[in-house]
């Protein structure tokens, strides 16, 4: 899913959770409208990265375990194993028993992703929604992370909401969205094809990167004396 500030993209993983019902249409899972499941049974099966990590002011065990309290300390590394957190915990002096601080202000965003990743990799749910996961992410961390996410996402029905477009050029369909509608639908190669919205924000995108890499090349020459 992409599309400016406000066109709704957002919206659409509120809807499958239900914190409210469509006015008009409805969404079906697998042909089964989600008005006629339990709650409790339609959130179990979707799991969530979100843009700004919750994390509690607990251990790192604690923040990730929380998806799954009942799972054992295995299940728990193997997940971070997958998020590709375990090794930096590992290097923690107290290891997961290491406290993350208020919001996780003890670590960097990227960390405070991996974790959030390593909590939805236990929750095993079969639907995952990443929104807007790397945004605030610089170039490293992102294609770090990223990575993590196409091996979370194998096997799984995963619903990509982006920004920058360059992390979702391999999705089998791409909708784009303007004031709450489908305006454009999908493949990166097709939709330039187009010559459409997702075309120009493309196009738009990739200036902005060539303008943002070209000054590292004009800068003057250092001289020392």
């Amino acid at each position: 899913m992409v599309g400016s500030s406000g066109a709704g993209k957002s919206t659409l993983s509120r809807l499958l959770y239900r914190f409210y019902d469509v006015g008009g249409g409805r969404i079906l899972i697998d042909g089964q409208d989600i008005r006629t499941v339990a709650q409790d049974s339609l959130r179990a099966a979707i799991g969530i990265v979100p843009q700004d990590t919750v994390l509690f002011n607990d251990s790192i065990y604690y923040n990730i375990q929380y998806a799954q309290p009942q799972a054992a300390r295995e299940q728990i590394v193997q997940a971070a194993r997958l998020a590709h957190i375990h090794d930096f915990i590992e290097s923690l002096p107290a290891g997961y028993e290491t406290l993350v601080g208020e919001r996780g202000l003890k670590l960097s965003g990227g960390e405070k992703q991996r974790i959030a990743i390593a909590r939805t990799v236990l929750k095993n749910p079969r639907i995952l929604i990443f929104d807007e996961a790397t945004s605030s992410l610089d170039s490293r961390s992102e294609q770090a992370i990223l990575s993590a996410l196409r091996e979370v996402a194998a096997d799984h029905t995963t619903l990509v909401i982006a920004h920058r477009l360059s992390t979702i050029v391999d999705a089998d369909q791409i909708l784009v969205m303007e004031q709450g509608r489908i305006i454009e639908r999908g493949t990166h190669q097709e939709l330039l094809a187009h010559n459409g919205s997702y075309a120009h924000l493309w196009a738009l995108q990739q200036s902005e990167r060539r303008q943002n890499i070209e000054p590292l090349f004009n800068e003057p020459a250092m001289e020392i004396s």
